[in-house]
């Protein structure tokens, strides 16, 4: 099983899923890792300077429309062989379109990549959604 850790510099949990660059992909298998591998994220720096980003008017929830859905879809383009997602934080949005497309989001207070990985593989890794923005 493949699990995915959003991160700026591959060492620590992003606060911020859609901010950070990088996924780190952990290969598991009977509970240990023997895999990993960096690869890119598009963010919302991205869709920022090309201009489409979206514009929420007033009494809109956030990241929770068609179009913020797509843009979802296309931040996790190379994730999508991973069964989850762990990250310092996310929109209630990204966090609904992580679960439609099947990848399991979990938010964790833990900032220790390896101390995260550690505790997810033993199944004791919490999903903290109260830090849902």
């Amino acid at each position: 099983m493949k699990i995915a850790l959003i991160t700026d510099d591959g060492k620590s949990i992003s606060q911020h899923f859609g901010r950070a660059p990088y996924y780190l992909v952990v290969t598991l298998e009977d509970g240990k890792e023997v895999n990993r591998e960096l690869r890119p994220k598009q963010g919302h720096n991205q869709f920022q300077q090309a201009g489409e980003h979206a514009k929420h008017s007033a009494g809109q929830v956030h990241g929770r429309d068609d179009d913020s859905h797509e843009k979802h879809i296309s931040m996790t383009d190379t994730i999508q062989d991973c069964a989850a997602l762990i990250c310092g934080g996310m929109g209630y949005g990204a966090y609904e379109s992580m679960r439609r497309l099947n990848i399991q989001p979990v938010v964790t207070d833990l900032r220790d990549i390896e101390e995260a990985i550690r505790a997810y593989a033993a199944g004791q890794l919490i999903d903290h959604t109260e830090k849902l923005h």
